[in-house]
């Protein structure tokens, strides 16, 4: 009997602190590892500079993460997750497949934190300060990133397919969606600048190049020295996985991207479309000619992009591909239910 007890005593607190790992955190504030895990950043940039250096457009493709991350179901590394044979993630959602690109950077950022404070770090922070890394260490702001999230236990891609805007998206709709996070017309449009630094697929602008709202037309608002270009790079036959620049200085973080929507050189039409429309159109001028603006608004709009959470419980992932692994009696008992068993086994 005493066993017996003992066993289930042992049992209950091993659900006790699943249970408490799982629940929903909103405590984001900086220097959140600074006693669990204090060398947290340094790592982090440590390992986004060993990818800069490998193949710089990696940083770019791991900066747009936290953007596709938060704006579903909140910043929680849902993202991330493999597709199971029991659930359809968000990888190859529509505004994700052959595009998100550079999963491994992350996964190798996650290796470093696992080896110094197993268990600590959540994929969802690594996201926020991969981001952030990624912007200063191409010329751009640095800044203090609040931490403290937790990774999902699930994906959707359904969700995400019915969020996340196409590259077809003009400033009205994009205005509509930012506005749904409590985020204004100029965080909006000082996020977009997030394209001064990457590259785009011909995928994304075949439309714009030769049938612009079904005209059989090339969009009018592109320069016509531009359009040559894209033309020459992105002909009717190409394979539409080729890329090019979204702006004229693809490696450098600046103001260059406003500067080439003024002159009519956006690459997307969810680019272009920022200065043809007027609510804003004043803020791309704005940013085109004062970078350190741009910067402040960028930082304000990323951190505000941040702050979003679903208030689901969450876990911390040991590998951010996949949810840890479950004590077996749990995929079969609701949480609820493992509360009221572990009453009666404290009232024992």
């Amino acid at each position: 009997m005493r066993m017996g007890m003992e066993t289930r005593m042992m049992m209950a607190m091993v659900v006790l602190m699943f249970l408490l790992q799982m629940v929903a955190s909103s405590d984001l504030r900086p220097g959140f590892y600074s006693e669990t895990c204090p060398n947290t950043e340094v790592i982090v940039r440590d390992v986004m500079k060993r990818a800069l250096a490998v193949e710089p457009r990696s940083v770019a493709s791991v900066m747009r993460f936290q953007f596709h991350d938060c704006f579903v179901n909140g910043c929680d590394a849902s993202m991330l997750l493999d597709d199971t044979p029991t659930m359809v993630g968000e990888k190859l959602a529509l505004s994700n497949i052959n595009s998100l690109r550079s999963f491994e950077v992350v996964d190798q950022v996650k290796e470093a934190l696992e080896n110094a404070c197993p268990g600590v770090v959540s994929c969802a922070d690594i996201i926020i300060m991969a981001s952030r890394d990624a912007v200063a260490l191409t010329g751009g702001p640095d800044w203090e990133v609040r931490l403290g999230r937790l990774d999902s236990l699930s994906a959707s891609q359904e969700d995400s397919n019915e969020i996340m805007p196409s590259p077809r998206a003009n400033a009205s709709a994009l205005i509509d969606l930012f506005q749904k996070y409590n985020l204004t017309v100029k965080d909006l449009v000082a996020l977009s600048g997030s394209h001064s630094i990457g590259q785009g697929r011909c995928f994304s602008i075949m439309f714009r190049l030769y049938n612009q709202s079904g005209t059989g037309r090339p969009d009018p608002a592109i320069e016509a020295g531009y359009r040559e270009e894209l033309e020459r790079l992105c002909p009717l036959d190409v394979d539409q996985n080729v890329t090019g620049n979204l702006d004229f200085t693809p490696l450098v973080f600046d103001n260059q991207y406003f500067k080439d929507l003024v002159a009519g050189r956006g690459f997307l039409n969810s680019d272009q479309t920022l200065f043809t429309f007027p609510q804003t159109r004043e803020f791309v001028r704005f940013f085109s000619t004062n970078q350190d603006q741009f910067f402040k608004a960028f930082v304000e709009g990323m951190l505000k992009m941040g702050d979003l959470q679903s208030g689901r419980p969450g876990e911390v992932r040991t590998n951010c591909r996949v949810v840890n692994a479950r004590p077996a009696h749990l995929l079969f008992e609701s949480q609820h239910n493992l509360l009221s068993n572990n009453k009666s086994i404290y009232d024992m």
